[in-house]
């Protein structure tokens, strides 16, 4: 018989939190480990197979979804606990790691089945596959229903107080800049997650500079970048290290400029970008910090963007077509002040490069 397995492995207390790349690199470990696995030998010698498995990692760890082929119930929750404690155990890399929360729930069929069997509320095989809990929190989770989890609750709240405490930085705009139809606490939430986007984007950019500068590459020859992917793929083949790290100051500075009193639009086409980049990152967060759905999301960046940009040229730049872009968005000139703006400023020196080539 399957069940659904549910773990929450978390950090040491008093750790700080899981940045972007930690999460990456301990999904990954964990991935091999488990993939790894054929069978797990449960209590008596009982074989129990590993059929599947996701992980989803969060500020304070990763929560383990494993489907599993049991003879018993009781059988895959002991074995597959003590498999990930060895599993913990053997990656240093991990010591002070903890089994926080493990629980055994029914497959979606096995639920389906019991509804059907159920006329009326209360009905003895709801019950039961309802309400076994453990002294962790519930034994049993209906599939889909993962925000209710000890975990997501827990990752939802973090993800909320990080974005409040980030919005204190953001000095470049008012709350009414995301639209009128917020509270101030959600547009406090809009502006945390705008510098996270801005901060996760940073990240990012370390880890394509050091991938392009082992490979020796451009990012239309290397796999796996984390933000050079989301530019403009027409110039790929432009996108060496040098243009990697000459797009981290760039962010680096509209970053400076977002803590900063007062607003100038992206003085280049790289500011353009990168803002328009931080925007998907704090969608994505936003959406994870269950603050609005979807469409307010969008439509409070659609709002927010008549602020920010002087106006939308740089999303010529994403067309497939065969035509090429303005001389003012010319590849070359993407970390130069744009002239149409009035900018009467010498680029940073790093910048004074123009196109990001290695030559």
């Amino acid at each position: 018989m399957e069940y659904q397995l549910t773990a929450d492995l978390v950090t040491p207390a008093g750790t700080p939190d899981l940045d972007p790349l930690q999460q990456v690199g301990v999904v990954s470990l964990l991935d091999g480990r488990l993939s790894a696995l054929l069978s797990i030998e449960g209590p008596d010698g009982v074989e129990i197979i590993p059929v599947e498995h996701t992980l989803e990692a969060h500020l304070g760890g990763v929560l383990v979804h494993w489907l599993l082929d049991a003879p018993a119930l009781a059988f895959a929750e002991d074995a597959t606990r003590a498999v990930l404690e060895q599993t913990i155990e053997e990656i240093e890399l991990l010591a002070g790691w903890e089994v926080k929360h493990c629980a055994v729930t029914a497959t979606d069929d096995q639920l389906e089945s019991a509804l059907a069997a159920s006329a009326e509320p209360g009905d003895g095989i709801v019950d039961g596959l309802l309400g076994e809990v453990d002294e962790d929190g519930p034994g049993m989770d209906i599939p889909a229903t993962e925000a209710s989890s000890p975990g997501r609750a827990h990752d939802i709240a973090e993800r909320r107080a990080r974005l409040l405490r980030a919005s204190e930085h953001l000095g470049a705009f008012g709350w009414s800049a995301f639209g009128p139809d917020v509270t101030e606490e959600q547009a406090r939430f809009v502006a945390g997650a705008l510098l996270h986007g801005i901060e996760m984007l940073t990240d990012e950019l370390f880890a394509d500079i050091q991938l392009l500068d082992d490979e020796d590459a451009t990012a239309a020859e290397v796999t796996d970048l984390w933000a050079l992917d989301e530019l403009p793929p027409r110039f790929a083949d432009r996108y060496t290290a040098l243009f990697a790290k000459q797009f981290l100051v760039a962010t680096s500075i509209l970053g400076h400029r977002l803590t900063r009193s007062g607003w100038t639009p992206p003085i280049s086409v790289a500011e353009a970008l990168a803002l328009h980049i931080a925007e998907c990152r704090a969608e994505v967060e936003l959406d994870l910090a269950d603050v609005l759905d979807a469409e307010r999301i969008a439509k409070v960046f659609s709002i927010f963007n008549e602020y920010a940009f002087a106006d939308s040229d740089f999303e010529a730049l994403f067309d497939t077509g065969d035509a090429e872009p303005g001389p003012d968005l010319a590849f070359e000139r993407w970390f130069l002040p744009r002239a149409h703006l009035g900018e009467d400023r010498a680029p940073h020196p790093y910048l004074a490069d123009e196109g990001g080539t290695d030559g």
